[in-house]
């Protein structure tokens, strides 16, 4: 089943999210083992002005730093991401079992490559959200934590 470029909200995996959590730069939507995030168009999304913030927002609500789940950027907006901040994540004792990037534009895509780079989990670029999750729950479920 594909279901297209479509906010969660408008797809059958929303009714799934146990929590939703609503910032002014974008939604997200906590599940079991992984995470799935819709920065809203135009965000320049640094450590500083948006990434410390749900790191230690996510934290507290799941009691851990990260470890043992996936989180999903579903890039639905076009949006920037300073891909050197995921140094400051992992500086900070974050960690990530996986990180997917959903993008449905070759520019979107090849982004995502650069933002790779800087990533110390498992990274896997998708063109759909329903692989992403497919992807996240199989890593999520795995015995062994990324490298």
């Amino acid at each position: 089943m594909d279901f297209g470029v479509k906010k969660l909200k408008d797809t059958p995996f929303y009714r799934k999210a146990l929590q939703e959590i609503n910032y002014s730069f974008g939604n997200y939507y906590l599940f079991d083992s992984f995470i799935i995030a819709e920065i809203n168009e135009d965000v320049l999304f640094t450590w500083e002005n948006h990434g410390k913030r749900v790191a230690e927002d996510l934290t507290n609500l799941y009691d851990n730093d990260g470890q043992d789940y996936v989180l999903i950027t579903h890039r639905i907006n076009a949006y920037s991401v300073m891909p050197t901040d995921w140094i400051k994540f992992f500086k900070n004792s974050y960690k990530l079992k996986g990180y997917a990037i959903v993008s449905y534009t070759r520019a979107g895509f090849l982004n995502a490559g650069l933002e790779k780079i800087f990533l110390k989990s498992k990274v896997k670029r998708f063109k759909s959200l329903e692989n992403a999750i497919a992807w996240a729950q199989e890593i999520a479920n795995s015995k062994t934590l990324s490298s």
